[in-house]
């Protein structure tokens, strides 16, 4: 089977076949991206009204063969809503929030890791390992028993106790460690070498890219082939943000639409801040951040392997990082809940960002302006 990508690397430049499964650059250890030999014309805009709901609609977008067939449970195209509540409280034109936790597993992991199931079952995978600070976990677990393959996750003891339930739920063999999101990552590692099990980390292997990508899609169309001014956006591992960089920079490329890009905010946990504090020295780089703490789980990461290209991202589209308390985030998230969404604790950190940056004059009353919530709050309790 010929396949229409390959691999090159975001660091050193070095290209590769898509074949079988990969990982990281061997030669600098950076992570992998795909690079698609054509881009689809514009007219095939014109194809996806035929199309179901589902971020498979993109099909040519996505690093999949003619014919094949998706590992999916009908994940993507989740709601855009116009958010009036926001927009009054902060004198705002125009605020929407993109409800990531109507999602199949309740997160929009559920993207990525449809995305990387599908690539690894075409690639051989028999067994797969993931380290998760939560709900990549839930993710990988429905994913890998929809395609009949064993999962072996390894999480924190103190992630929420419904998110561990669902993860048992799914069928995986589930391993409960002390420490954090980076101790399981190299527990999942030893796994991988010992058991000859495929590791779909966060930017470990290429296509958990590709799969969250398509909120970037989903944004265009949902606007009318049209970007927003601002993202705010929830980053802990990064996929989601580096992502929609990479699909507005496609779809300019393939002259699907001519808005330059927004800017990207990265809202991070006081607790666990490696993006904000790199973005804030102007380091190209992040470094681990001691002791991660915070109650939105998703943001306990305190090494992203995709640190360089996230602080590229924000630099290039003219956006920042900042970090909110939990205090904040919690309460932005309860107020969520009080007008209709059962928003995640990483929810209510975006909109504390969104507060924290009107206050601070760099979101502006006429800029349209898209918060992200990337799970269900229910997933919390």
């Amino acid at each position: 089977m010929t396949q229409s990508w390959s691999l090159f690397c975001s660091k050193c430049d070095r290209t590769e076949s898509a074949a079988g499964l990969p990982s990281v650059c061997p030669d600098c250890g950076s992570p992998w991206l795909v690079r698609y030999a054509k881009l689809p014309d514009p007219s095939a805009k014109a194809a996806l009204a035929a199309r179901p709901w589902t971020m498979w609609r993109y099909r040519e977008w996505l690093p999949l063969a003619d014919g094949e067939e998706p590992v999916t449970l009908g994940e993507g195209m989740t709601p855009l809503l116009r958010w009036p509540p926001l927009e009054k409280a902060l004198k705002l034109k125009t605020v929407w929030i993109k409800d990531e936790g109507k999602n199949p597993t309740g997160s929009f992991k559920a993207r990525g890791l449809a995305a990387a199931v599908t690539a690894a079952v075409r690639g051989g995978a028999r067994v797969f390992t993931i380290p998760t600070a939560g709900n990549a976990g839930v993710a990988l677990s429905a994913y890998a028993r929809r395609a009949g393959i064993p999962v072996h996750v390894f999480a924190p003891a103190t992630t929420p106790a419904t998110i561990l339930e669902q993860i048992r739920v799914f069928g995986a063999t589930l391993n409960l460690l002390d420490g954090h999101i980076g101790d399981c990552g190299k527990a999942a590692r030893e796994f991988a070498a010992q058991h000859g099990a495929f590791d779909v980390s966060t930017l470990r292997e290429p296509y958990r890219i590709e799969g969250k990508k398509t909120m970037g899609l989903e944004l265009a169309e949902q606007l009318g082939w049209a970007l927003p001014d601002v993202v705010i956006y929830p980053a802990g591992g990064g996929t989601g943000l580096i992502g929609m960089w990479k699909a507005f920079n496609e779809l300019r490329t393939a002259g699907w639409i001519t808005d330059r890009s927004p800017r990207f905010y990265a809202v991070q946990s006081t607790g666990c801040a490696p993006v904000v504090k790199a973005f804030d020295a102007g380091a190209e780089q992040t470094e681990p951040w001691p002791d991660p703490a915070t109650v939105a789980a998703g943001l306990r990461v305190p090494g992203p392997l995709g640190g360089r290209l996230m602080l590229r991202a924000l630099r290039e589209s003219g956006g920042g990082a900042l970090a909110v308390s939990d205090d904040d985030l919690v309460r932005a998230a309860r107020t969520l809940a009080e007008q209709g969404m059962d928003a995640s604790p990483e929810g209510g950190a975006a909109v504390a960002a969104l507060e924290a940056l009107v206050a601070r004059g760099e979101v502006r009353p006429a800029d349209r302006v898209v918060v992200f919530n990337t799970g269900a709050g229910w997933l919390y309790r």
